[in-house]
């Protein structure tokens, strides 16, 4: 007997188990187009329509071979069915596109719970969601449904960290999740932004992201200066006594030991301050994101 897997490497069948028949119905039948109305609790708010069509050319040429799964919807009778999908809306609507009547599906009872599930796992594994869809479903899941962050990872196959670390950027302000979801940013720039607290100054580097082109590294550094910016005039005086109290260590520091940092930060990217003490000393390697840990950690250790 094959071991039984778990998480997406077992596809839908995580959620619709073989071994159980009455979670389907009737195997696969044919059903109307129009008879179908989309899933209340589909994930996905957008679908490219160049790719919408490009499905299209290929359905009306060799029809739809992957089988849409739907439930009965509440309106459905048995003279009149009607379904409402679990899985494949982008199928549905490229099959309507390409003028189908009839379409091939799976029917099958589904809570409500269920239904999310299903949609959840099928986008993730086709890549179909954007960070914010998932994460807006992951919550939908916690609040609709009492489940916890680890609860959701076990659903829908990823760890937990993945999944906390997507609900963080719905922390994120309107205007960044905006440019995120339409890839005006890419993730790492909207997890460096996610640093600063202040929603007004998470707008302002948005807007220097987007003017002036930073790299996640750059916007990385612009947070950081952003959150160690003195807050009133003490702590300005402060910074500045301390920026002397540097730049006076700076000058004293050996010409060696200077140079050996220098070395450090061009070989990993990053500031890098080496310590020395009779009796040996230290070295701190800065970090300001976890994927810049992780780059750091690969230019080490050579592995992941």
């Amino acid at each position: 007997m094959s071991p039984v897997k778990h998480g997406l490497g077992r596809g839908l069948g995580a959620l619709i188990p073989p071994s159980q028949p009455s979670a389907v119905t009737s195997g696969v039948k044919q059903a109307p187009v129009a008879a179908i109305a989309p899933n209340p609790r589909q994930p996905r708010h957008k679908i490219d329509p160049d790719a919408l069509r490009e499905l299209a050319d290929s359905i009306r040429e060799h029809g739809l071979i992957q089988p849409l799964i739907v439930t009965p919807a509440p309106d459905s009778t048995e003279l009149a069915p009607r379904y409402q999908l679990i899985a494949g809306e982008r199928r549905w609507s490229a099959a309507k596109l390409a003028g189908l009547a009839d379409v091939p599906v799976i029917v099958r009872g589904a809570t409500p719970q269920e239904m999310l599930e299903l949609a959840l796992v099928e986008n993730i594994q086709r890549a179909d969601l954007n960070v914010l869809e998932e994460a807006n479903a992951y919550r939908q899941l916690m609040s609709d449904f009492g489940l916890t962050q680890e609860q959701v990872a076990a659903k829908v196959g990823k760890n937990r960290t993945t999944v906390a670390n997507a609900l963080r950027l719905l922390k994120l302000s309107n205007d960044v999740q905006t440019a995120l979801a339409e890839d005006a940013i890419s993730e790492g720039h909207a997890r460096a932004i996610l640093t600063v607290e202040d929603e007004k100054q998470q707008r302002n580097l948005l807007r220097q992201v987007i003017d002036d082109g930073l790299s996640v590294r750059q916007t990385e550094e612009a947070a950081r200066r952003l959150n160690t910016r003195p807050t009133s005039a003490v702590s300005g005086q402060r910074s500045a006594a301390s920026s002397r109290r540097s730049a006076v260590a700076d000058r004293e520091m050996p010409a060696a030991t200077r140079a050996l940092e220098n070395d450090f930060r061009n070989a990993l990217g990053t500031k890098v301050q080496v310590f020395r003490s009779r009796k040996g000393g230290k070295i701190v390697v800065h970090f300001y994101s976890e994927e810049e840990l992780e780059a750091i950690y690969a230019k080490v250790v050579g592995k992941r």
